[in-house]
C-alpha cells in the first residue's frame, strides 16, 4: 500500500517518460494503476488520438511474435500490438481507426486498435464476389450516430458491395465489371464518392444501389485500375501513380465541374500506398514531413520513398526501432490517420 502511494504521487513528466517506453497494449492497463494515472492516460490518449501524424502499420512474419506494428516516422517510435486475433486473416484497410479484415469463414473482422472496439460483419451474402488479396474496403459512420456503413470492392472480379448496420445487409451495387468497374472510393463533405478504371467520378447513393456520375470537363484519357481519390479539406483530388513511371494530380472543382492539373501541391504532403490507399495531410512540416512531395510505401520493401511531384525520387527514409530477426521479416500494409472519421449523410443523395 506504501508503495502504491508513492507511485501514485509521481508528477506527470516522470509518467509521460515511463509511458513512452510501454509496449502499446501495455498502455490500456496503464490507467489501471491509480486515479492519478487514469487521469494522466486520458489526457495523454486525447492528445494521442488527435494527432494528425501519420502511422505506418506493418505486421512481423514471425510466427513467434504475432503482432501489428503502428510505426510513427516523425517521432522515431514504434506502437507494438499482439492482436492476436488478427493472425492469418487478410488486410483490406485502415479506415476511420478500423483495421478491416477478413477470414476464410465468411466474416469481417473491424478493431479499432486504439479504443479496442470491435465489430463482426458477415460477407456470406457476397462471399461469391469477393477475393480478399484484391479487396479494398472503407468505413464511415451515420452523421449524428454510431451506425456505420462498409464498402467493400474488389478489383479481381470488380464487384462493388455496401454495407449497411441500419439494416444489417449488403447491396450489390455492381458485378463482373457491369454496370462500371469501381477502382476506388473516398468520402468527402458527407457524400461517398467512387471512381471507375476509366475516369469517371460518380456519388454513390446509400438509398439506392446506384452511382450518379459527374458531368466534368477536361476528363483525362486514362483507363487506369490504380487511380486515387482523396479528400482534402473539403477538395477532391484524384492520383495517376505508376511507381516511377508516372505521376499526375488532378483537383476536381466541383463548382466549375472540371478537373484541374496540379502543376504544385501547395501545402499538402501526398501519402501513398501500393494498391492500398492515397491520403493528402496539410502543412505536413509541422509532423516532419516536406509539403509538395509524395511519400510512398510497399510490402515489398522497408524503405518509405520520397518523391517529387515531377516523380523524381529524392531520399529515403528506414523507419527507426524496427529489428526484424533472420526467422521474420515485415510486410508494411498501409498507411493510417488516426484521427480521421468518415462519416456520411444520408439525405445528401436520394
Amino acid at each position: 500500500m506504501k508503495r502504491e502511494a508513492e507511485y501514485s504521487q509521481l508528477p506527470w513528466d516522470i509518467l509521460d517518460i515511463i509511458s513512452k517506453k510501454l509496449e502499446f497494449d501495455d498502455l490500456f492497463q496503464f490507467a489501471g494503476v491509480c486515479k492519478n494515472w487514469r487521469t494522466f492516460r486520458k489526457v495523454y490518449w486525447s492528445n494521442f488520438m488527435s494527432s494528425e501524424a501519420p502511422l505506418l502499420v506493418l505486421t512481423s512474419s514471425s510466427y513467434a511474435k504475432k503482432a501489428y506494428f503502428f510505426v510513427s516516422i516523425s517521432e522515431q517510435k514504434v506502437y507494438r500490438s499482439k492482436l492476436d486475433y488478427f493472425w492469418g486473416l487478410s488486410y483490406l484497410g485502415c479506415s476511420s481507426g478500423y483495421i478491416i479484415m477478413a477470414g476464410a469463414d465468411t466474416k469481417l473482422l473491424l478493431m479499432n486498435p486504439f479504443t479496442r472496439r470491435k465489430k463482426l460483419i458477415s460477407t456470406s451474402a457476397i462471399h461469391g464476389y469477393l477475393h480478399y488479396i484484391n479487396c479494398q474496403s472503407l468505413i464511415a459512420f451515420a452523421k449524428g450516430s454510431e451506425e456505420f456503413i462498409v464498402v467493400l470492392w474488389c478489383k479481381r472480379f470488380y464487384s462493388l458491395h455496401i454495407y449497411q448496420s441500419r439494416h444489417s445487409c449488403w447491396v450489390t451495387y455492381s458485378t463482373g465489371g457491369n454496370p462500371w468497374k469501381v477502382v476506388d472510393s473516398v468520402v468527402l463533405n458527407n457524400t461517398l464518392y467512387a471512381i471507375t478504371d476509366e475516369a469517371k467520378i460518380g456519388v454513390l447513393s446509400l438509398n439506392s444501389a446506384s452511382l450518379r456520375f459527374l458531368e466534368l470537363k477536361n476528363t483525362p484519357n486514362v483507363t487506369a485500375a490504380w487511380l486515387k481519390l482523396v479528400s482534402s479539406d473539403g477538395q477532391l483530388l484524384v492520383v495517376h501513380y505508376e511507381h516511377t513511371i508516372k505521376l499526375d494530380v488532378y483537383k476536381i472543382d466541383l463548382s466549375a465541374m472540371e478537373w484541374i492539373r496540379l502543376e504544385t501541391l501547395g501545402d499538402l504532403a501526398l501519402f501513398y500506398a501500393n494498391r492500398r490507399s492515397c491520403y493528402a495531410l496539410r502543412n505536413p512540416g509541422k509532423w516532419g514531413y516536406e509539403s509538395n512531395f509524395l511519400y510512398y510505401i510497399s510490402n515489398i520493401s522497408r524503405h518509405c520513398e520520397v518523391y517529387s511531384l515531377n516523380n523524381k525520387l529524392t531520399k529515403c527514409i528506414v523507419p527507426s526501432g524496427l529489428r526484424a530477426s533472420r526467422r521474420s521479416s515485415f510486410y508494411r500494409l498501409d498507411w493510417c490517420f488516426r484521427h480521421l472519421r468518415n462519416e456520411v449523410d444520408y439525405s445528401l443523395v436520394e
